[in-house]
């Protein structure tokens, strides 16, 4: 899809060569999830390279943040939450003298945020101002999910100390449900840290490249959202703390249930070990064997099994090796 938005409307499909004309004046095109054809239409109208989806996944610096000729390419990893479930999808910018034009493969909410705010301007708007202004939504969108996240590391940490646990198979399954719970935190706190680090250096990027000239206030606004950043990434080096600290936790409750599984182990092997030695002892056929003919050695016999199993039972008992 290829939109155009321009202040005081809302958001335009452009599909041909014959829509150019009109969106002269559009200060930001976008492009969600293009097809081949809507690339070629795009780099048609604004005249520039078109980058693919393999050129915004690159890694290296500088194949994210670079010009050519008076554009600035920049690209960064985003990440997006629907619910429990989150995916990185790369964005792309193309910040020329007139105009943006972004290009990304899936709907990002602050997207949607910043498309509202420029429909509902009245005064023409830069390319500089929309960027800014998408810089300052994404940013926003990231805290929100962080702040999500905490929430969530915090009911997972009452739910590993505080909750009764009410057996060792609710137990086993609290315990499977942690370390699955955590795993994902941990995931989406990495991801989260990508996208920042790529924020970061798109804004320092575009504040100090010297052959654009910002205004004051864009200079103001763009610091603020830096500054933003790094607070959020101080916020995600403690959640990744927490979530290390959560997993350590899980980890050493998986080994005390482990350990207690053990101890059963222990005590069955111990109480099975005396009975079967009485049985063996007189269940063996020698002619002379003191007992063989007592009346009473029958029931002599089970009892001193009986008291091999109880015996051990209540020593354990004591050690506390047979309670909760």
């Amino acid at each position: 899809m290829f939109l155009a938005h321009r202040p005081g409307s809302p958001a335009r499909t452009i599909t041909s060569e014959a829509d150019a004309q009109e969106v002269k004046d559009v200060p930001w095109l976008d492009l969600l999830d293009p097809t081949e054809d809507e690339q070629t239409l795009a780099a048609h109208i604004t005249g520039q390279r078109i980058p693919t989806r393999a050129d915004l996944d690159e890694i290296e610096s500088s194949s994210r943040l670079f010009m050519e000729d008076d554009a600035v390419y920049l690209s960064t990893p985003l990440v997006r939450q629907i619910g429990d479930d989150f995916f990185v999808s790369p964005v792309g910018f193309i910040l020329m003298r007139d105009r943006l034009l972004t290009i990304r493969f899936t709907g990002f909410t602050a997207f949607d945020v910043v498309a509202r705010q420029v429909a509902g301007q009245s005064t023409r708007l830069s390319g500089d101002e929309c960027v800014t202004l998408l810089l300052e939504a994404v940013v926003d969108r990231l805290a929100d999910i962080l702040e999500h996240l905490g929430q969530s590391l915090d009911g997972m940490s009452k739910d590993v100390f505080q909750s009764e646990h009410g057996g060792m198979r609710r137990m086993d399954g609290l315990l499977r449900s942690m370390l699955s719970r955590v795993g994902r935190s941990g995931d989406l706190t990495s991801s989260v840290r990508d996208s920042l680090l790529g924020l970061e250096r798109i804004t320092i990027f575009v504040t100090e490249n010297k052959k654009r000239d910002l205004s004051d206030k864009l200079q103001g606004r763009l610091a603020t959202v830096e500054r933003d950043i790094k607070s959020l990434n101080d916020f995600v080096s403690q959640t990744s703390n927490k979530v290390q600290f959560l997993l350590d936790a899980t980890l050493g409750f998986i080994s005390i249930e482990q350990n207690n599984g053990m101890k059963i182990l222990t005590v069955v092997s111990f109480i099975g070990v005396a009975p079967t030695l009485v049985a063996g002892i007189y269940g063996m056929n020698f002619h002379d064997i003191p007992e063989l003919n007592w009346k009473y050695g029958y029931w002599y016999s089970l009892a001193l099994m009986a008291a091999t199993v109880v015996l051990p039972l209540l020593w354990f008992w004591r050690k506390g090796w047979l309670g909760k």
